[in-house]
């Protein structure tokens, strides 16, 4: 399991840090202008007693260009190649189909550029509500977690909640929560087991629960003004909240962990072919692999000799130990729960995992 911040204490600080250099503000795209020199843009908010600046994200710059209707490919070209028409475009469709608009900065940076209807669910009053709820939970411990440029992880093991697959090949129960303050994803907790003898982590992604980023339309107003962090507190959000507190008090659930395990066992009668290059070739194409994951992926797996399924998913989930990023790192703990559904799907028919037509 990819390891991010050493503990959970760390995590808090970078939280509390956030905390105070975050700034969320609703504006009518009328008071918003664009300047970009040298692929580098900066907005410009004005809030009728002042005037704020901050850098833009690549992030807030591919939610400007949707909301805009412009192809990303194209945006990105002018913003290299033309930056007067990428700010002639951006700032003459701010005008001309006036709207309010989220701002979320962070550190003089506009880190996404939202509906005024989103819902922000923040990473420290999230992890607020949630470690209560963990350390209630026996056996369970906080085994990563990070913060990105675009997620918080939090993935948490049951200790006392285990199974062998084989002899001394011990899995444990888990769960995964990950959160997104500006805009790429809803709140989910997501099923995770792990394997100690590897120290690889699965996730399950189709037994996920979410809780999206969606609320009520702010009040109208011509003037750009700032949400206080406070406003979180609401009474509709504590009920929110609560209700994440239930979500995870239930998310080690004994009866998913079992029919994971099943899959598990399963998967390990389910051959992927005789030609393992192959194998990872074909993965590497259906799941847009780049080079140096196929190649890592290729390693575990031949160094493994276990040319099965699950040979196959532990390859996967082993090299996301070696990512450098954690959100991709997390997405192929993802792939590994997808890949282990697939394998049980083959079983039934008795087909090759190598020959699996869908696509998820």
């Amino acid at each position: 399991m990819k390891q991010g911040f050493k503990n959970v204490q760390e995590l808090y600080l970078k939280l509390e840090e956030q905390r105070d250099h975050r700034k969320d503000i609703i504006a009518d795209t009328r008071s918003l202008v664009i300047n970009t020199t040298s692929g580098l843009s900066t907005i410009s908010v004005s809030t009728g007693n002042d005037i704020l600046a901050y850098s833009v994200s690549d992030v807030a710059h591919r939610q400007i260009a949707d909301r805009l209707g412009v192809p990303f490919k194209y945006y990105d070209r002018m913003r290299l190649e033309y930056p007067a028409l990428l700010d002639q475009n951006i700032n003459g469709w701010l005008q001309k189909q006036p709207e309010k608009r989220m701002l979320r900065t962070l550190d003089g940076r506009l880190r996404a550029f939202l509906s005024d209807r989103y819902r922000r669910l923040d990473n420290l009053e999230l992890v607020d509500h949630v470690l209560p709820v963990i350390a209630q939970m026996k056996g369970c411990s906080i085994e990563s977690c990070d913060i990105t440029e675009t997620h918080l992880y939090m993935k948490v093991i049951n200790k006392t909640m285990k199974a062998e697959l084989t002899p001394g090949d011990v899995v444990q129960a888990g769960f995964v929560i990950s959160n997104s303050e500006i805009g790429l994803g809803a709140l989910k907790v997501e099923p995770l087991v792990y394997r100690l003898v590897c120290r690889n982590g699965m996730i399950s992604k189709d037994l996920a629960h979410k809780k999206y980023h969606a609320g009520r339309q702010v009040e109208d107003t011509d003037a750009a003004y700032e949400l206080y962090s406070d406003e979180t507190l609401a009474a509709d959000d504590k009920a929110y909240f609560l209700k994440v507190q239930d979500i995870v008090s239930a998310a080690v659930d004994e009866a998913r962990f079992s029919l994971t395990v099943d899959k598990m066992r399963a998967s390990m009668n389910v051959p992927t072919g005789d030609n393992p290059v192959k194998t990872v070739e074909v993965l590497g194409d259906k799941y847009i692999l780049n080079k140096t994951e196929r190649a890592t992926i290729l390693r575990h797996f031949i160094m493994s000799n276990d040319y099965t399924a699950f040979g196959l998913v532990n390859a996967v989930t082993r090299c996301s130990q070696d990512i450098p990023d954690y959100n991709r790192a997390t997405e192929l703990e993802r792939l590994g729960g997808t890949l282990l559904d697939e394998s049980v799907k083959l079983n039934k028919v008795n087909s090759n995992m190598l020959l699996l037509p869908q696509a998820v």
